[in-house]
């Protein structure tokens, strides 16, 4: 095999194999590295895309890096299916066969203490919306169904009317948003007697992620193959319990969050 070897994951020896039609980064087909108790997840890449420095500012390129991360993901996907994969970072290239495996000779304690911890279990994914108001987008008290305009100077009843519909929009405000953590706290107790593991990650941004409400729960959880139905099932039966409330499930993942790896 010639060109540098772009490393997808580390693996147990796997004897299922991986679907024929299958291809990775480059548009080349990922082939089994072993190495001791080890299997690295490789493929051939050209030293013109993944040299360091054609790399670097390939990693500008936000198509070109979508691109490949799509491609990384498919073969991560598939060895999902197969066997519980430690994926490393996107873009871990190394020179030849022999890096490679020095790479794995190296860290071999550490990934097989990981890989023995992973085996058998797999990510999931959950997320909580609270839907945005019909005012959503919009300072309180200047648009939509509710919205009034403010009184006119010197209609002091007026007045007091606007400022009790504030108190009131504000008040409600407030209780919608209680509802949604205490909804989101319930269900990420309950879903993680499921799970072995569970990760917090910071609330998304709905300006970059493009998803409409505010993220209330964005958590992981580490969940056992033969767990992971009930675990689905779970989701499904409380996602409608609280209204105005969205609740997303992805998965089942290699276990990212989990890895322990800063690969």
């Amino acid at each position: 095999m010639s060109g540098l070897r772009y490393v997808y994951a580390v693996c147990r020896p796997f004897g299922t194999p991986l679907p024929a039609q299958l291809t990775g980064v480059a548009g080349v087909p990922p082939k089994q590295l072993a190495h001791g108790e080890l299997v690295a997840v490789v493929g051939q890449v050209p030293e013109e895309d993944f040299a360091e420095e054609p790399l670097r500012a390939h990693l500008e390129d936000l198509d070109w890096l979508g691109a490949t991360a799509r491609a990384h993901q498919n073969v991560i996907d598939a060895l999902t299916v197969v066997t519980s994969p430690l994926p490393l970072r996107l873009a871990t290239v190394f020179l030849d066969d022999s890096g490679v495996r020095t790479m794995l000779q190296e860290r071999e304690e550490t990934f097989v203490r990981t890989l023995d911890r992973l085996d058998g279990r797999v990510e999931w994914g959950v997320k909580v919306y609270a839907e945005p108001p019909e005012t959503a987008g919009q300072p309180e008290g200047s648009g939509g169904a509710d919205a009034r305009p403010a009184p006119a100077a010197g209609t002091a009843g007026s007045g007091r009317d606007y400022l009790r519909r504030r108190r009131n929009q504000r008040k409600e405000s407030e209780e919608r948003w209680q509802r949604a953590e205490r909804f989101a706290s319930r269900l990420h107790a309950s879903l993680s007697g499921y799970a072995e593991d569970t990760r917090m990650h910071a609330p998304q941004n709905s300006a970059l992620s493009g998803a409409s409400g505010r993220n209330i729960l964005n958590a992981a959880y580490l969940v056992p193959r033969t767990g992971s139905e009930a675990f689905v099932e779970l989701v499904d039966r409380t996602k409608d319990d609280e209204p105005g409330l969205r609740v997303e499930l992805t998965g089942p993942w290699a276990a990212y969050s989990f890895s322990g790896e800063d690969t």
